[in-house]
């Protein structure tokens, strides 16, 4: 049985990425977590926003995903990532919406979808977690 979005554990923010690149999951729920992300601070050299920092934002919020369908029983890990980026961002905030697209015992697949302010999609990213019996040391 999926873990309630309310249940979810707090883990430690101490040195968290989230925080270094202004990640804050808005809303949660079985069907969709969705969160939002400065350009500002998160931008390649060329002043656009980071492929890198879109790839963070989508594992975040697709990692959200997959524990509030994996926990408690199991706990989900990241085993594959993959995003295409249709056009930059230069300002602003970004919102990414995870939903699920397979759910499974063993596996999680969701589709994160990354826009601009403007609603321009600027990053489509797949992400899929392992489901596991153990969970990581300090868990």
């Amino acid at each position: 049985m999926p873990i309630d979005p309310a249940t979810l554990p707090q883990l430690s923010r101490v040195e968290q990425i989230n925080d270094k690149l202004g990640i804050e999951v808005v809303s949660m729920s079985h069907d969709e977590v969705v969160g939002t992300m400065p350009v500002a601070g998160n931008r390649q050299p060329f002043g656009l926003l980071h492929g890198g920092a879109s790839g963070v934002l989508a594992e975040t919020l697709g990692s959200t995903l997959a524990a509030l369908h994996a926990l408690p029983e199991r706990f989900p890990v990241g085993l594959e990532l993959a995003c295409t980026h249709h056009r930059s961002a230069t300002s602003g905030l970004v919102t990414g919406v995870a939903r699920p697209l397979h759910v499974g015992r063993s596996t999680s697949t969701c589709e994160i979808v990354i826009s601009d302010e403007q609603g321009r999609r600027i990053c489509t990213a797949k992400l899929t977690c392992l489901h596991r019996d153990t969970r990581p040391d300090g868990w």
